[in-house]
């Protein structure tokens, strides 16, 4: 009975409250250029979706980072679970990079597109460099930070995956550090391919950041292995 409940009343309230914060952030694009707005409205979205799936979050290493700073925030990948979970808790202006597909969802997409968020078209290797390189400008330019899953997807048995070069590239590029999170417990409040949500906690650990002064996109193998390890150490 209890399955039954959270099924009929969970998934329309996050429905309902994607629509509402979506149309607000619409009403804001109309004179908010920087996307502030948009990203301040898509946190209330992340929270009431946390809050209605009954997410607990235990957010770890918020004082080894600078909310003013910029950075490139590179995490592990389990559930779709994961955005909503970092934009309720971890109070830094940043920009998403996430598959084009995510761009062509009704209200969501909007949003993504009008706040500034970057697509990235895994399909076309070429493309997807002039990406990288627009997300490291958009870094230098507006002095925000980036968020990347640099396994390229969600993890489908929740181990983690190779790390693809995307979030080293555009830490050297940008001349900013690279941070790693780990995201524990996501995977079980919404598993792959499941529009169940189960209620249960949640933490998110954010490590050292590791700086890229010095450094050259030929050292960006090298980096991507050293931020693999570190998250593999929080998790």
């Amino acid at each position: 009975m209890a399955f039954l409940w959270t099924l009929v009343w969970v998934d329309p309230l996050i429905i309902l409250s994607t629509i509402f914060f979506g149309s607000i952030s619409v009403g804001f694009a109309l004179f908010d250029k920087s996307g502030r707005r948009m990203m301040l409205t898509a946190r209330l979205w992340a929270r009431s979706l946390v809050k209605v799936a009954g997410v607990r979050v235990k957010v770890e290493g918020l004082d080894k980072i600078d909310p003013k700073a910029a950075y490139v925030f590179a995490a592990n990948h389990l559930s779709y679970m994961d955005t909503p979970v970092v934009l309720a808790n971890v109070p830094v202006q940043f920009r998403f990079m996430a598959k084009k597909g995510l761009f062509q969802i009704p209200f969501l997409g909007t949003h993504l597109i009008q706040a500034g968020h970057i697509p990235v078209p895994l399909e076309d290797p070429r493309a997807a460099v002039r990406t990288l390189s627009l997300a490291a400008q958009t870094i230098r330019d507006l002095g925000i930070s980036v968020w990347i899953f640099p396994e390229g997807g969600r993890s489908i048995d929740g181990v983690l995956q190779e790390f693809k070069e995307g979030a080293a590239y555009i830490a050297i590029k940008a001349g900013v550090p690279v941070v790693p999170m780990a995201l524990v417990g996501t995977r079980r409040i919404l598993a792959m391919g499941s529009m169940t949500f189960n209620a249960g906690p949640v933490t998110v650990r954010i490590g050292e950041p590791i700086p890229t002064k010095g450094l050259t996109l030929r050292d960006r193998g090298e980096l991507t292995a050293t931020l693999r390890e570190r998250i593999v150490e929080m998790l």
